[in-house]
């Protein structure tokens, strides 16, 4: 599949202006190609543009890190304005060396070709749930039209020869040498192979294709991407008879990255990450996952992934840092963004769970009613009961042996609900289950695990 259009709304239309405003009081730009006065002076003009994102298919979810530029599509999106959601069927063969000290792992045909449809559907998902979550706040909102694209419907028939004849020429070498992807690498004991070198050449392209063919002025991307946007951006203008150029050529925008209050990077290489398919995050622990931010960060993560009004916010906070310890702000946070990525409700039913699995132990349902609404919410776990402790820690936290004997010598394992401290491995847990078959495992006080025995 090359291009799939998600929505349109018959012939109605309706634009918000300066999205570019909107994002910059957020808290969620990073840098503006020049010229910036043409694309602020159409927007401000009231004037639909499309623009585009991409992702790889290096892993089988996005993460809340791939999440930052789909929010500047998104924001664009629910204004009125004309998306394109792409995922790099091509390019993702290649491994993208922005940002990265090593080469990426090699993924086999195969589950790449499942990632693809993985991160697809997540996209279609996203935006859809983006939708029913700002017409929450906004219910007259009009979106533009969403398009989900693969490039590897238009590099799969290049040639080799026929793509240098027609291009090579435009592609500058000491261009390529100088963007800080590649000069970091090459100063660097790794070094870089020739496929992350031509990367930018692909991507450059893809912004010239969705430019030519299909109207596309802005290329949307971490600020990791500037470089790549840039070299995007740069080919179209050789290319292109400056007589043609749409509304004064093409347009990029960078958000920052996501970090954590120390600047550690999110994602895959990190070890960080938090995914957005809830069959490997559930909504319960995306909830908790926003739930533990610190006061420190709960501004920008409310700023970045809710679409409360930043007078909300700030009443919010204000609120907060009356009583800090009742985390008002991360509670509001954690249902809100939950509501975004998950779907409408969700962030309620992971809120719900969380109140009673952190409550004292009398509160607890009986075990029919808290497996079904621990299922609802996706928390429910499936255990052997001829597993060991270990074996249980060691599956539902993903975690080695040897880490699971650490965590038990450490006091932090406590099971049931009446939240006893075990200090040793046990191959009988039946004593500690709700009803016969419902074990509740936490880890610490910020980490919790229902499992139905079976």
């Amino acid at each position: 599949m090359q291009f799939q259009l998600i929505r349109r709304l018959g012939q109605r239309q309706f634009v918000t202006k300066n999205v570019v405003n909107v994002l910059r009081d957020r808290g969620i730009l990073s840098q503006v190609s020049q010229p910036e006065p043409a694309l602020l002076s159409r927007l401000n003009a009231g004037e639909k543009i499309k623009l585009y994102c991409g992702a790889d298919p290096t892993a089988k979810s996005l993460h809340l890190g791939n999440l930052l530029p789909l929010m500047i599509l998104l924001n664009f999106y629910v204004r009125g304005h004309d998306v394109v959601a792409l995922v790099g069927g091509a390019t993702g063969r290649l491994g993208d060396p922005s940002g990265r000290k090593t080469e990426r792992n090699f993924v086999a045909e195969e589950t790449r070709l499942d990632n693809v449809s993985r991160i697809q559907a997540q996209l279609s998902r996203f935006f859809a749930n983006g939708l029913d979550y700002y017409r929450s706040k906004n219910a007259d909102a009009i979106p533009g039209e969403l398009t989900l694209a693969n490039n590897l419907g238009w590099w799969k028939d290049v040639k080799m020869l026929d793509f240098l004849a027609d291009y090579g020429r435009f592609i500058k070498i000491q261009s390529m040498l100088s963007r800080d992807s590649v000069s970091a690498r090459l100063g660097s004991q790794q070094g870089l192979g020739f496929n992350e070198f031509t990367y930018q050449v692909l991507q450059a392209y893809d912004f010239y294709h969705l430019y030519k063919n299909h109207g596309v002025t802005l290329q949307v991307g971490g600020s990791d991407q500037w470089g790549n946007i840039t070299a995007g951006i740069d080919f179209i203008n050789r290319v292109t008879d400056p007589n043609c150029l749409q509304h004064a050529g093409p347009f990029g925008i960078t958000t920052n990255l996501l970090t954590t209050s120390t600047g550690e990077k999110f994602g895959k290489s990190a070890g960080n990450a938090v995914f957005i398919d809830p069959t490997i995050n559930s909504s319960f622990s995306v909830y908790q996952f926003f739930l533990n931010t610190t006061d420190s960060d709960v501004e920008k993560l409310l700023k970045i992934f809710t679409f409360l009004s930043l007078q909300e916010i700030g009443a919010l906070l204000a609120q907060h840092f009356e009583s800090p310890h009742k985390r008002v702000a991360q509670r509001t946070l954690a249902k809100e963004a939950v509501n975004l990525i998950h779907g409408m409700g969700t962030g309620s039913a992971a809120e719900h769970v969380s109140e009673i699995l952190f409550s004292d132990s009398s509160t607890l349902p009986q075990g029919r009613e808290l497996k079904t609404m621990c299922e609802r919410a996706g928390v429910l776990q499936n255990c052997s009961r001829n597993d060991s402790l270990i074996d249980v820690l060691m599956k539902v936290a993903d975690i080695t042996r040897s880490e699971a004997r650490r965590r038990l010598q450490q006091n932090s394992i406590y099971l049931g609900p009446n939240r006893k401290n075990i200090t040793t491995d046990l191959d009988d847990l039946s004593s500690y289950l709700i009803d016969d078959s419902i074990l509740i495992v936490r880890f610490g006080k910020q980490k919790c695990f229902v499992l139905e025995m079976t």
